[in-house]
């Protein structure tokens, strides 16, 4: 942690109480004045916010900046920053593999990741995701992607996004060097992930999920082949965002008790 306003000795150091949360772009620094863009006075305007308030900035890569609003207008929201910054530690990681697939189902899968601070998000093309429509790829999607994980880190209080990586295919996929990661497809088939997550040692959590219908015989077994092990959350079909964001939840949950 950084910070060049120290109390007096003697005196406990005490953190500010904002009343919202926004996200900056890096570089975040201390001091000096900045400038939101005009989607947070829209949002400062709905929460009622008003000049003098408290905010917490953080620029989703583990900075944190406290600062007063000094202007409030209807395109306009500034931000007088105080010197301090705050470097947070990131959450163990969960790394997503997610499938092509319809996209306002995604969209909302990736503000559940955000919230429960997963690592890296890529997109997987897999057979079935060509027959989806609208299915959510393309570089206009993945800026609505982030645009989403950043409103829900904003309303989460959260410090780190979610890398957002580039889509690859099954293929690409299987190819992959993750030696140093413990590989989880999500199938009815494979033992309860909890089990499976206990198992992880020092190895980062990957967890990967099928479209709508499923993964493909031959994809299921080049996956395999290529060291994802199967593991299952239900004995019921689960729709892809259910799925995610409750593996999600068992790994992070797992990480939390020292299970992992």
């Amino acid at each position: 942690m950084e910070r060049d306003d120290r109390p007096s000795i003697g005196k406990p150091f005490v953190l500010p109480t904002p009343v919202a949360s926004f996200h900056l772009p890096p570089p975040l620094r201390g001091g000096g004045r900045v400038t939101l863009a005009e989607a947070a006075a829209r949002h400062a305007r709905v929460k009622r916010l008003a000049v003098g308030d408290t905010l917490r900035l953080t620029d989703g890569r583990g900075h944190v900046a406290f600062g007063e609003i000094d202007e409030l207008a209807r395109d306009r929201l500034s931000v007088a920053l105080r010197p301090m910054i705050l470097s947070i530690t990131p959450p163990p990681p969960i790394h997503l593999c997610v499938p092509v697939g319809d996209r306002d189902r995604m969209l909302w899968l990736a503000e559940k990741a955000a919230e429960l601070g997963a690592a890296s998000w890529r997109p997987v093309h897999f057979r079935r995701s060509s027959s989806v429509s609208p299915r959510g790829e393309g570089d206009v999607f993945a800026r609505k992607v982030e645009a989403r994980m950043i409103g829900a880190l904003e309303q989460s209080g959260g410090d780190w996004l979610p890398l957002i990586l580039p889509g690859v295919s099954v293929d690409e996929l299987a190819s992959t060097d993750v030696s140093n990661r413990q590989c989880i497809r999500l199938d009815r088939a494979g033992d309860p992930l909890l089990t499976v997550a206990r198992q992880a040692g020092a190895r980062e959590p990957m967890l990967l999920f099928g479209p709508e219908g499923g993964i493909d015989d031959d994809e299921r077994a080049l996956l395999d082949g290529a060291g994802w092990r199967p593991a299952r959350l239900a004995d019921t079909t689960l729709r892809f965002e259910t799925a995610g964001v409750a593996a999600i939840a068992v790994i992070r949950a797992a990480q939390l008790t020292g299970d992992t």
